[in-house]
């Protein structure tokens, strides 16, 4: 339950530990009006009387930690099979056998959380930014409610302020702008990156298992690159319709939204129960925006024309410039600070072109001992790590070449990978602050005021 500040609270570490779940998910509400706020609200017009309070830097790792915190290493209790084909496994699948306190498709872990408040702004390290044998040293860590040392270690600073996009539509619609990221708050921003999860969806896609045919349908629902490789054409990709395994690039960019979204939304409620759990003030609520935050956080950026976004052939790009509707689209592709590259998609400009990129993904997860599949199963939860990895099969030649071939066709007509949005994406932000109760105690009932301050 929420506490007001002025009244003296229990430490947090004892108020989280004697809180319990199903306290946190009684109590779970959006709570936005904290302390130094104004709200011109109408007839819940109100002005604080108290100076913003930021959290403290326990609560905030606390909230870290819900939010993203290294947990151990994933079970991976998949088939791996290798012998008949319709009988085969694809449990080669995952990306990674680390896992946090939320899931993530295929263990990816998609989602890097950015942290915001008065003093500056930090990146959150994930899972596979780790070495995977310090893993139960984190768990440890965790265990014994350590949460100022794994603070520590999980974050990188990337400014010495508070960060924001214009305080405007469509960087920030209205009925957010009083309340979002301002002064005192903390404001936790997962941004997702989905060209990993987009390479790997495609090689299980391709596998001798699965072996869908993917058409654009963007383009007329021609092949999107895989044209040799249709049964039609003596190849193996299921290319009758009939038999249900014809995919849309929009569908496979659909996917990965969601499948962000989801990852997103487990981190948000995540903060939420902890938020409740400490007696802070907190809200979800929508931070999207094709390239505003990655502008303000200072992501490396392109210019893509927005010809090229739609894949339009020569006489539409002369019709768009005729028009002056040729206009470029900035584009997030990266993250670098101090010549170090903090998030580093699989496409340009990182790599050279897009068979390079899909490559060097295959050796993410195959280089021998170093890769997720090849690293001597040291850091994992089985008991002979090193016999379940050589069990697990690498891709075949194939399905390696029928990756490459779709993305190369798609980043030559689009311009990035995904093509709909390419690698990044932000969606919904979460802010926790100290309420005020004051305001609550003046609109809202008694009840429901003695449980929310």
């Amino acid at each position: 339950m929420a506490t007001d500040v002025s009244r003296s609270a229990p430490e947090p570490e004892k108020q989280l530990a004697n809180y319990s779940l199903l306290d946190g998910l009684l109590a779970r509400r959006s709570r936005r009006f904290g302390r130094g706020m104004h709200l011109n609200g109408g007839p819940l017009a109100y002005t604080s009387a108290h100076e913003p309070a930021p959290l403290s830097l326990l609560e905030e790792a606390m909230l870290a930690f819900a939010a993203c915190g290294i947990t151990g290493y994933t079970m991976g209790e998949l088939p791996y099979d290798t012998g008949d084909v319709a009988e085969a496994g694809g449990g080669n699948i995952i990306m990674n056998f680390v896992g946090r306190t939320v899931f993530s498709a295929d263990a990816a872990h998609l989602v890097t959380i950015f942290v915001l408040n008065d003093d500056g702004v930090w990146f959150l390290k994930r899972p596979q930014d780790y070495p995977r044998l310090e893993v139960p040293e984190l768990v440890e860590a965790a265990r014994q409610q350590q949460w100022l040392d794994l603070y520590s270690r999980s974050r990188v600073l990337l400014a010495d302020q508070r960060l924001d996009v214009p305080r405007e539509p469509p960087f920030v619609p209205s009925f957010n702008k009083w309340s979002a990221n301002v002064r005192g708050t903390t404001y936790f921003l997962p941004v997702a990156e989905l060209s990993g999860l987009f390479l790997n969806l495609l090689l299980a896609a391709f596998s001798e298992e699965a072996a869908y045919f993917i058409v654009d349908e963007r383009n007329s629902f021609q092949p999107a690159g895989v044209a040799q490789f249709a049964r039609s054409k003596g190849g193996y990709l299921h290319d009758n319709l009939a038999e249900g395994r014809v995919a849309t690039v929009g569908l496979l960019d659909t996917l990965m939204c969601e499948f962000a979204a989801v990852e997103q939304g487990a981190m948000l409620q995540n903060l939420a129960l902890v938020t409740a759990a400490l007696g802070l003030g907190g809200f979800p609520h929508l931070a999207s925006h094709p390239f505003g935050w990655f502008q303000a956080l200072g992501f490396r950026m392109t210019d893509i024309p927005f010809s090229r976004t739609i894949g339009a052939g020569p006489l539409k790009k002369g019709l768009l410039r005729v028009l002056k509707k040729e206009i470029p689209l900035p584009t997030a592709v990266g993250l670098e600070r101090d010549g170090q590259v903090l998030i580093k998609p699989f496409c340009p400009p990182y790599y050279r072109n897009m068979e390079e990129a899909v490559l060097a993904f295959v050796d993410e997860k195959y280089a021998q001992g170093r890769g997720t599949m090849r690293d001597g199963g040291t850091a994992s939860n089985w008991q002979d790590g090193a016999a379940v990895q050589a069990g697990i099969p690498r891709y075949s030649d194939q399905t390696i070449a029928a990756t490459i071939a779709c993305c190369e066709y798609l980043y030559s007509r689009y311009g990035r990978i995904p093509a709909t949005n390419g690698p990044f994406r932000t969606l919904m932000a979460y802010q926790a602050h100290h309420l005020d109760a004051d305001f609550y105690r003046k609109f809202y009932r008694p009840e429901v005021v003695g449980k929310a301050v």
